[in-house]
Order: C-alpha cells, then sequence, then structure tokens
C-alpha cells in the first residue's frame, strides 16, 4: 500500500490528548459495506448510503473499489456519464486510473494522489484504468467519495482539482508509531490541500499493529471511521472494526482508535483506515442516479438538461488544470 509513505519520526506530531477531561466520542453504529457492481462491471463495497444519511451528512456515498489484483484484460472502468449537485472524490491507493471530464480536466490519478472533481451546475466524466493495468494486471485498491453542495453552491461552475500524492499533509500520532495524510480540511491546526464548498475533515491513516490513535476532531462535525484493510477497534469502548466496516461516532470531542495487535498480511504495515466528518447541511435532499439536488423538480431539469446537451460536449478538448492551491474557498 504505497500511497503516501513515510518514517513516522520525522514527521509532525499529534497533540497528546488527556484521558480524563477529554469527551471521548462514542461508537453510535457499526455497519458492513454492501456489494454492488459499478461502470462496466467492477465490484466496489458501499458503507453508504444505506444508513441514515443524517449520519454522514455533508457525505452522500463511499464507494471502497478493491483491494484487488486483476488479470490481465480484468480492470474496468465506467462510460461517460453525468453528474449536477456535488463533488466526486478519487482517492488511489493502489494502481492508477484515468479520468477526463468535459470541463477539459482530468489526467492520472495513482499511488496516492486524489482527483476531486465538483459538478456543480453538470458536467460529464468518464473513469478508466490504464492501458498498462488493463493489458498486464495489477494491484489496484482506491475509493470514491461523494460530497453534497449546499443549495446556494449547487449551481456552481464545474472545478477540477488535481491533488497530488506530494500535496497532502503528513503528520503522526502523539508516540510517533502511525502515520496520518490530511487529504482535505484541518486537523490540529495542519490544513489538507483540498478546497471544499462546506466544511469537511478527510484523512487516510495507517495506524501501526497494537498502536492507539487519537485526534481531535469538531464537536460540531460528525464522525465516521471506516477500514480500507486490517482490523482494529473503535471507541473507548473499544468496538471491533475490519476490512469493510464503517463505525459511525456520536458525539464528543475527541475520537480514538487502536490498531489490533495482529494484522493480515495484507496489513501487515498496520491497520488502514479513512476517517472523515463534517458539518451537517441539513437540507432536503432529492437524488436520483448521477443527479444530487434538493427537489424533485430539480431532478427532472437535471434529466432535461443533460438530454438537451447542456452538460458538455464529449469528448472535451484538454485544457490546463486549476490546481487547488489557485483556488479559493467560495
Amino acid at each position: 500500500m504505497p500511497a503516501v509513505t513515510a518514517d513516522p519520526l520525522t514527521l509532525t506530531r499529534l497533540p497528546r490528548l488527556p484521558e480524563e477531561g477529554t469527551a471521548w466520542r462514542p461508537v453510535k453504529k457499526i455497519v458492513t459495506a454492501s456489494k454492488h457492481v459499478e461502470g462496466e462491471g467492477f465490484q466496489v463495497r458501499r458503507p453508504f448510503p444505506g444508513i441514515d444519511l443524517s449520519l454522514a451528512d455533508p457525505f452522500l456515498l463511499l464507494d471502497h473499489m478493491g483491494a484487488v489484483e486483476y488479470a490481465p484484460g480484468e480492470a474496468k472502468g465506467t462510460p461517460w456519464h453525468p453528474h449536477r449537485g456535488f463533488e466526486t472524490v478519487t482517492y488511489i491507493i493502489d494502481g492508477a486510473f484515468q479520468h477526463q471530464d468535459t470541463t477539459g480536466g482530468g489526467g492520472l490519478i495513482a499511488d496516492g494522489a486524489t482527483q476531486w472533481m465538483t459538478a456543480g451546475a453538470g458536467i460529464q466524466h468518464i473513469e478508466q484504468p490504464t492501458p498498462e493495468l488493463v493489458a498486464t494486471g495489477g494491484l489496484f485498491h482506491g475509493v470514491q467519495l461523494w460530497v453534497n453542495l449546499p443549495r446556494a453552491q449547487k449551481w456552481v461552475p464545474p472545478r477540477y482539482q488535481d491533488i497530488e500524492s506530494r500535496d497532502v499533509a503528513l503528520l503522526t500520532s502523539d508516540d510517533g508509531s502511525s502515520i496520518v495524510r490530511v487529504i482535505a480540511g484541518e486537523l490540529a491546526g495542519h490544513q489538507g490541500p483540498g478546497v471544499t464548498y462546506t466544511p469537511i475533515t478527510y484523512l487516510h491513516a495507517t495506524v501501526a499493529p497494537g498502536a492507539r490513535l487519537t485526534l481531535p476532531w469538531p464537536r460540531d462535525f460528525n464522525a465516521l471511521v471506516y477500514t480500507l484493510s486490517g482490523r482494529g477497534q473503535a471507541g473507548p469502548e473499544g468496538r471491533p472494526l475490519d476490512e469493510g466496516q464503517l463505525a459511525v461516532f456520536g458525539t464528543g470531542d475527541a475520537l480514538t482508535v487502536t490498531a489490533a495487535d495482529s494484522q493480515p498480511l495484507a496489513s501487515r504495515n498496520g491497520w488502514e483506515i479513512l476517517v472523515l466528518g463534517g458539518l451537517p447541511i441539513r437540507e432536503p435532499i432529492a437524488r436520483y442516479g448521477p443527479f444530487v439536488m434538493n427537489t424533485r423538480q430539480e431532478i427532472i431539469e437535471a434529466f432535461e438538461d443533460f438530454q438537451a446537451g447542456r452538460m458538455g460536449t464529449v469528448p472535451a478538448e484538454k485544457v490546463p488544470h486549476r490546481s487547488a492551491a489557485d483556488e479559493h474557498l467560495s
């Protein structure tokens, strides 16, 4: 799992949180991801939707792709398809994906890189494995997160952020045993590169076998931990959390998780988890397929606009990327 590796002892350490006086968030629910087939026939594990989406707000969907060792000719992607009203965040841990959209954004997403696409008022895109992966096969592992846009931002122009693995903020646990990668949002005063329309924090952590990771967390954010590989325990209660499972936390000021002493061979470097949360938008959601709006009428309009060709032209001409550093919070 090469997604942004480093020597934890050389990284900035997170603050040590006092055991007494810290409002540790309890675990409200453990969800086992369901399996689905997407695109041209690749399997994903999806922990949400499937739970009450108010528990995940402002997030809409999380698809876990792999980890899978493709044989030659097995790797598949998605055809051109539209989106409106939200953002797709594709994080590739192992292997590579190619992306192109109708704004001209796109490129290679590989080994720790993130493609952050704001669909906004409407866009079409395509995601495919690289020709090399299709031809020879190989390891592939990634996740795609859908982030809702508030009503006031659902009609923003489409935007593409190219976040390379070198751009993420790297931190270590208070004891220097584990690595935390900040992709978006803020953790203990350290800012990730992803530019968001609504406040969120999105992390990938490798927790060393037997180690504990504690994180300060905004009280007004929700909090979710999903296991990419390996096994551990979530919350002060030590609820078991294995690969493909999501922990939904209650209220408080901090999170605590602990990796199991013994890890599967694929997770010999540690328990791999996503930690994410955000400020709930708390607006009505009308959702159908690739469109997420606030009313049914807006969904009908989205289909009409797509059919009328008002969501970009396929294929798009290539234009220079705008990096996250070029963008500002709206």
